[in-house]
């Protein structure tokens, strides 16, 4: 088995076995109603939730404004080459 495979077994097991260990129904209030719930469900629930907002948090936003006076696609012809002739067969 490869390394990356048992790692992911390992956690699945430990995962199953906390799932398995909060089966029981716990009582949440949130905010002003009270109701009752299995652990497991709470947390499938918040985990939920909680990869939604870092999906969010994490994802590469798109540039709201251009800075002044430059527009990347009306300078595309323009953009002088970043290494020389002999950079470039040096680098080969």
């Amino acid at each position: 088995m490869r390394i990356k495979t048992t790692i992911i077994l390992i956690i699945a097991i430990l995962l199953t076995i906390i799932f398995m260990q909060n089966l029981e129904q716990v009582r949440f209030t949130i905010l002003f109603s009270t109701m009752y719930v299995s652990k497991i469900t709470m947390m499938l629930i918040v985990g939920v939730i909680t990869f939604i907002l870092g999906y969010l948090v994490g994802r590469p936003g798109k540039t709201k404004y251009n800075h002044i006076g430059y527009d990347e696609d009306n300078d595309a012809g323009t953009k002088p080459h970043t290494l020389s002739d002999e950079d470039k067969e040096y680098l080969n």
